[in-house]
């Protein structure tokens, strides 16, 4: 017997409607699968993505965590690097918050910031670890006291580690030494050439000093770079006391260079502008001011003009210099002067500001010097290098003025 089955049993559903069902049922366990996928992904990329943000939008959240803290021992001791170990990542209880959905799009823009942006975070975690602390090497001497002869024996052997001051990168260091406060009377070893790990194994003898003195003395160590051109530039320095050196026989001794200091303090700052015009061959320097001046008369104030000379290799080829401001650390001078240098000869020129204290009584003191080339310290070389770079523009810089 036939039958509907349509008609067949009412309320019952029918064969389409189960078939719809189905596939609706599957549909839903599909999505509900690929959204679990989806959404555990983000919750991975998202806490990664969100960490490389912070590490590289925040300097300091950088910083604490590739920075190396020194620990300073005692005497004879070695400065020992702590970081943190890399690899070990606290567990993070937001894993299991439920997150929002989001498209496949979504999850691919992700993946790519996230790699535009973590080069940039480590090449900034570099930046802040080599900021973090100066390196500047360390050098190795013996002292040692011939209480026969009178004299103090002290051998420089080698420098290791020495930064470079040269725009080649390289240096040219050589050490002076000093008997401090005695610092009229120095020694000189001798300049190595491009060279950041010399070694001099040079004895120096200073004859016909008396125990009781030596030991009142600090043996004072300064490493310089030596240039021709223009002023040599500090690199670092060391200073032991003689009293607490045993000096009855050669003592050796490894120590880490330190910034060179300026016992006299800070000397102010100048303000001045540099034009290069290659087609008139010619550079102009303007002096526009100068600020926190040192205060070199009683009444604790300076009277300062500015002295600017040409040098051409070690050769002065011509001088200019300001009016005088009366009792002024602050002067504004706002003089410009034309130097013709031909381009030829710029990387061996030299432009020397000196900013000089007035006085009538006496001789005019010098309150500090700024020495302008292709071959002097960091700032004044950048200063050098953007004149270049903009011919015809003034260039203006704020330069620290240096014994």
């Amino acid at each position: 017997m036939y039958r509907d089955p349509e008609a067949a049993s009412p309320g019952a559903p029918s064969r389409d409607v189960l078939l719809v069902s189905a596939i609706i049922t599957v549909s839903l366990s599909v999505t509900v699968v690929l959204c679990g996928l989806c959404h555990w992904c983000q919750r991975k990329l998202g806490k990664r993505y969100k960490n490389s943000l912070e590490t590289v939008g925040t300097p300091d959240s950088g910083r604490g965590r590739s920075e190396k803290k020194a620990i300073k021992l005692p005497a004879g001791g070695k400065a020992v690097n702590t970081a943190p170990v890399p690899g070990q990542t606290p567990h993070d209880e937001s894993d299991h918050r439920t997150e929002p959905r989001s498209s496949v799009s979504d999850l691919v823009n992700s993946l790519t910031s996230e790699m535009l942006m973590l080069s940039p975070g480590s090449e900034e975690d570099e930046a802040h670890e080599g900021c973090s602390r100066e390196n500047l090497g360390r050098i190795q001497f013996s002292v040692g006291y011939n209480f026969q002869e009178s004299t103090l024996t002290v051998k420089i052997m080698k420098a290791q580690e020495l930064p470079a001051k040269d725009f080649s990168g390289t240096s040219d260091p050589f050490v002076k030494i000093y008997l401090l406060p005695d610092k009229k009377h120095k020694l000189e070893t001798k300049v190595k050439r491009k060279n950041l790990n010399p070694h001099w194994n040079e004895t120096f003898l200073f004859e016909g000093f008396p125990y009781e003195k030596v030991v009142q003395r600090i043996l004072y160590l300064q490493v310089l770079d030596y240039d021709r051109f223009s002023r040599n530039d500090p690199i670092g320095e060391v200073s032991i006391p003689l009293n607490k050196v045993d000096l009855t026989q050669m003592q050796t001794f490894w120590k880490d260079l330190k910034p060179c200091s300026d016992g006299s303090g800070s000397r102010g700052e100048l303000l001045l502008s540099l034009c290069y015009n290659p087609s008139a061959n010619s550079i102009i320097v303007n002096i526009i001011k100068a600020r926190n001046l040192k205060a070199m008369d009683i009444g604790g104030t300076s009277d300062p003009y500015v002295k600017v000379w040409l040098m051409y290799k070690d050769k002065r080829v011509e001088k200019k210099k300001t009016v005088t401001m009366k009792r002024n650390l602050n002067p504004i001078f706002n003089e410009s002067f034309a130097f013709d240098i031909p381009t030829e000869k710029l990387r061996e020129t030299t432009i020397i500001i000196t900013v000089m204290d007035k006085d009538k009584l006496s001789r005019n003191d010098v309150i500090g010097k700024i020495y302008l080339s292709w071959k002097s310290g960091p700032g004044e070389v950048k200063h050098w290098k953007d004149m270049i770079a903009r011919p015809r523009q003034p260039v203006a810089q704020w330069h620290q003025l240096k014994a």
